[in-house]
């Protein structure tokens, strides 16, 4: 695009007052004109997904598991196989000298590492993953199993995992700590490896707490995303079409059978989370697995963070924990219906005060913690020329397929909110189980509790749950036509 034709006024800069300030005007009207009017001419020729590093049979999981590493990198492998053994949460130390000891020595060896350079890495993206994987999941154990000084500073995460990680993480372009990808897209294996992936060929890799609980939690969540795939052709199909004018009849009856049919895939989604319940026990994931998730942000914005030392700007740096908002099949089902989780669009019923309260950047900000070719992806599907929704309000055989779906996504999200409730909410309101002087406990649980109640309840990256979750349900609410 030309800018100099459309903004007149960069043939005259030397007559204004600040170039900087005009170049910044320039941007930000050149991308309101992008994101308002989907114009046709600015979409990218047509791309296969194969270029965004989906697979046509697996989706954003990988065709095969991700390779261990070997060479100087076998260093992170084996320190991550150790920690499995001997790295406890700091708080379940008490009283216990002996797992204490075992951190301390683990930790003690990587600061005696070299910090290695990555160059043996590039070029080869499974080999990326895999160190990205290693070194965040080194990261987790290292900042949780740090003993609790008592006082309100950050914690330090050495320059033997930081610099690499960072490193990782910018040629893959994702957030430099521990991802939902690192969690479910990348950690798996075959349980037949010269068999195809499917639902009942796959096993979860690694977990911190090495219980059937946090596996499952994790497999349920790998199998959406299997299950996805499904999601993904119809979204293909539909940017396969290159005149929206003037659709044949034939072409409308198919887009209503594919919205139809995504409906379905969107509900066989959500049986797929309520399968959590069965096999993931509550307790077992509040208490044993969700601390290890924490982010830097998991207490809020107000308490002290993580510091990659060796690195550039270290102190600020992406940092929350993994999310299923991370999960890029459900945002492309968000874009793809045209879900208005900003509130850019007026849109019925109006958004309630608490809607606009919550933190209408969420979505946005989990893009980061994707990997870059997903969220690349992303940004390809919001370029549609235009989107299935203003198909529907403009073709009336399309209205109920489209609205089908939406209430899909709909009661896929009351779902989501009442698995948090159980999983999060009613599990704070639990005792901390563990060992020690019984008195004492109470009251550490009784002052947790009163912090509580002056506290929103946070996902491990730090947001408030409950707000976002029902501003994220009401958001798809009103994408119906």
């Amino acid at each position: 695009m030309d800018l100099s034709r459309r903004f007149p006024f960069f043939h005259i800069a030397h007559m204004l007052p600040s170039p900087t300030r005009i170049l910044r005007r320039a941007m930000c009207l050149l991308n309101s004109v992008l994101v308002t009017k989907r114009p046709a001419a600015l979409i990218n020729a047509r791309r296969s997904q194969i270029e965004f590093d989906i697979d046509l049979h697996t989706g954003f999981l990988p065709r095969t598991p991700l390779p261990l590493l070997d060479g100087d990198y076998y260093i992170w492998e084996r320190a991550f196989s150790e920690a499995a053994d001997c790295v406890k949460l700091a708080e379940d130390c008490t009283g216990e000298r002996g797992s204490t000891r075992c951190g301390e020595v683990w930790r003690s060896a990587i600061l005696s590492w070299p910090i290695l350079d990555i160059g043996g890495l590039m070029g080869d993206r499974r080999r990326l993953q895999r160190a990205h994987l290693v070194l965040s999941w080194l990261t987790q154990y290292y900042v949780h199993s740090l003993p609790h000084t008592g006082l309100p500073e950050p914690k330090r995460v050495p320059a033997q995992i930081a610099v690499p990680l960072v490193a990782v993480s910018k040629a893959l372009g994702i957030a430099p700590v521990i991802t939902y990808a690192d969690t479910i897209l990348w950690n798996w294996e075959l349980i037949r490896p010269d068999h195809p992936v499917t639902f009942d060929n796959m096993l979860i890799k690694h977990s911190f707490s090495d219980t059937d609980d946090e596996k499952a939690f994790y497999m349920v969540q790998a199998f959406i995303e299997l299950h996805g795939v499904q999601a993904l052709r119809i979204m293909d199909d539909y940017m396969k079409i290159s005149d929206f004018d003037n659709l044949p009849v034939a072409t409308i009856s198919r887009l209503a059978r594919d919205l139809i049919r995504l409906a379905t895939i969107i509900g066989e989604i959500s049986d797929l989370i309520q399968d959590v319940r069965r096999q993931c026990d509550p307790h077992v994931f509040y208490w044993d697995v969700r601390p290890w998730l924490d982010g830097s942000d998991s207490k809020g914005p107000t308490e002290p963070g993580w510091i990659y030392e060796g690195t550039e700007d270290g102190e600020n740096l992406e940092l929350s924990g993994p999310s299923g908002g991370q999960s890029t099949v459900m945002h492309a089902l968000d874009v793809f219906l045209d879900i208005d989780h900003r509130l850019r669009h007026k849109r019925s019923p109006a958004p309630s005060e608490e809607n606009k309260r919550a933190d209408k950047g969420f979505m946005d900000r989990m893009r980061h913690y994707m990997p870059g070719k997903h969220r690349q992806f992303l940004e390809y599907l919001d370029r549609m020329p235009r989107s299935i929704r203003e198909l529907a309000e403009t073709t009336p055989a399309l209205r109920e397929p489209y609205n089908s779906a939406v209430m899909a996504m709909k009661k896929l999200r009351d779902l989501h909110i009442r698995i948090v409730c159980l999983y999060i909410i009613n599990m704070s309101k639990t005792p901390r189980p563990g060992h020690g002087c019984p008195a004492q406990a109470m009251l550490k649980n009784l002052e947790e509790d009163q912090q509580a109640a002056r506290e929103p309840i946070r996902g491990t990256g730090g947001t408030s749950l409950v707000a976002l979750l029902k501003a994220g349900r009401d958001a798809t609410t009103r994408a119906r036509v």
